[in-house]
């Protein structure tokens, strides 16, 4: 299983430089489920890994100037606080059984399924070819929403382990007008900053195996390289609607195993 979950790393590295992202939806089942690494643990360890590959996409992108670092820093302020808060303060007090009056939930079984719902929305927005315009709306930056919207991402980040790529890069074609690429590139710099800070806010709270997470996360790293020199030469767009129903076809199986044989 081991050799299945190395193969898989350097698959999630593929995904994100071929797609420009993806990938990090993969990360904390390859951990659990490949690696039997603990739901909790896996998160965390999922937040170093989306950190490191983003941060090396952002860096690519940034070198074809397509990072907007007014709107990482603008945008990301809000969801960065929320995660480092969210991983520091929240997730490790909440119990591993959680009792709702007469039910019992196990908080490990929660995550996973959660995470899966997120999968199933992360493929859907894959699968589905919508054309986003970022000269819709030009009344204007919201900030209310703004605000709301980087809490709801950091959120997700702090809970689940996941980057959310496919809700930033709406937000940051509708909400701050930015062109579809650059909104592609500068989405990988803010999950690089929330991913990193939330792995920051687990200091002191687990105990982490250095060894192998640097082992899966420069697997990760050589693939994102070799994602974005194959890039040049295969069509992203076909690649990400097929990457998606596998998403959705990983994200279903984890509900049922969750569910019916946890």
């Amino acid at each position: 299983m081991h050799t299945a979950g190395y193969i898989a790393s350097l698959f999630i590295g593929l995904s994100l430089g071929l797609i420009g992202g993806g990938g990090s939806i993969l990360t904390v089942p390859v951990l659990v489920y490949l690696f039997g690494v603990s739901p909790i643990l896996a998160t965390s360890y999922s937040l170093f890994v989306v950190g490191s590959t983003s941060l090396i996409g952002a860096y690519s992108n940034w070198r074809k100037n397509l990072v907007d670092f007014k709107t990482a820093l603008l945008f990301g302020a809000t969801s960065i606080i929320s995660v480092f808060l969210t991983r520091k303060f929240l997730i490790h007090r909440i119990p591993e059984n959680i009792y709702v009056g007469s039910l019992h939930f196990r908080f490990s079984i929660l995550t996973m399924i959660l995470f899966a719902v997120l999968m199933l929305l992360a493929s859907i927005s894959m699968i589905r070819k919508r054309q986003m315009n970022s000269t819709e709306k030009k009344e204007g930056i919201n900030f209310t929403i703004l605000v709301f919207y980087g809490i709801g991402i950091g959120l997700v980040t702090g809970f689940l382990g996941a980057g959310g790529g496919f809700l930033l890069i709406p937000a940051l074609v509708l909400l701050l007008h930015l062109p579809m690429k650059k909104a592609v590139g500068t989405s990988l710099l803010i999950i690089a900053f929330n991913s990193l800070t939330g792995f920051i806010g687990d200091t002191g709270h687990l105990d982490t195996d250095w060894s192998f997470l640097l082992t899966i996360t420069s697997i990760a790293i050589s693939g994102v390289i070799i994602g974005g020199a194959l890039s040049k030469k295969i069509n992203g767009d076909k690649l990400k609607k097929g990457f998606g129903w596998f998403v959705m076809a990983m994200g279903i199986y984890i509900l049922v195993k969750e569910i019916w044989f946890p």
